[in-house]
């Protein structure tokens, strides 16, 4: 399980790793403006919000991108975001952000669960357990 501890760090130059981090239904946030329009929207909706504070730097969070993004896809009764730590540092700040990533699971804007690493089984297994507490409303 591995995860990043949050630092600025100027470094574009390994863009030719470049990893869809906002893929499937992931939502890039990238101004305080956006996460409370995304926030209200999913609060309008009666949806869960996962927010995943992620660095384009950290490797863990690399990893795991692609993952969420699925998961996006598999959860559409909830809303997933990413939120880039060094486009919004003062934002991730305020949200205690010492790791990166750290997974927020949000109802209302309030906070139901954290999880910080990418671990995916512990990913899973919180979604899987919101997922089974929400009343689903797709007909398949």
């Amino acid at each position: 399980m591995g995860n990043c501890v949050a630092k600025n760090q100027d470094n574009d130059n390994d863009s030719d790793q470049h990893v869809e981090f906002a893929a499937g239904n992931v939502a890039l946030i990238t101004t305080k403006e956006s996460w409370d329009q995304k926030l209200e929207e999913a609060k309008k909706d009666g949806k869960i919000v996962i927010a995943n504070f992620s660095a384009v730097w950290c490797g863990p969070c690399k990893v795991i991108a692609p993952y969420y993004c699925e998961m996006s896809e598999k959860y559409t009764s909830m809303m997933f975001l990413l939120v880039d730590v060094d486009e919004l540092t003062d934002f991730s700040t305020s949200w205690d952000i010492k790791a990166t990533p750290t997974f927020f699971f949000l109802k209302d804007g309030q906070q139901l669960d954290k999880l910080v690493g990418a671990n995916k089984p512990e990913l899973e297994k919180k979604l899987v357990a919101i997922a089974d507490s929400v009343p689903q409303n797709n007909n398949q």
